[in-house]
C-alpha cells in the first residue's frame, strides 16, 4: 500500500476527487493547506501574534489517499496529465510506503481496510 499526498490549487479538487474515484480508491482526507515552493509565493504583510510580518503563502488543498501498489502510477499520470498546467504552483505529490492498516469498526487488516 502507498499513502498518496497531494498540494493541488483549490480549484482542481473535484477533478483529483473523480480521477480518485475513477480507480476506486476507498476515501480521502481533504485540509485546508497555505505555503510556498520555489516560487516563493506572494509576500504581504500581515499581523501574526501582534508582530507585523511578511509571509510568503499561497492557498492549497492537501489532499491524503491510501491506496493499492498498482494503481499508484496509473493515478500520478492522470494527475499529471489532467492537474497539471506546466506552470509553477501546480502543486506537489509525496508517496510513502504504508505498512499497515486496519478499520477500526471490523478489524479488517491490510488492503481490505482501505
Amino acid at each position: 500500500m502507498k499513502e498518496i499526498t497531494m498540494y493541488i490549487k483549490p480549484e482542481k479538487l473535484e477533478m483529483v476527487q473523480n480521477i480518485l474515484l475513477k480507480h476506486d480508491c476507498g476515501g480521502m482526507s481533504v485540509m485546508s493547506a497555505m505555503g510556498c515552493g520555489i516560487q516563493q509565493g506572494n509576500t504581504t504583510a500581515v499581523d501574526f501574534k501582534g508582530l507585523r510580518t511578511n509571509v510568503n503563502l499561497i492557498p492549497k488543498i492537501r489532499i491524503e489517499v491510501v491506496v493499492k501498489d498498482e494503481i499508484v502510477e496509473d493515478i500520478l499520470l492522470e494527475v499529471r496529465e489532467k492537474v497539471g498546467s506546466g506552470t509553477v504552483g501546480d502543486g506537489k505529490v509525496f508517496i510513502k510506503s504504508v505498512e499497515d492498516a486496519m478499520r477500526i469498526r471490523t478489524g479488517e487488516r491490510g488492503v481490505d481496510a482501505i
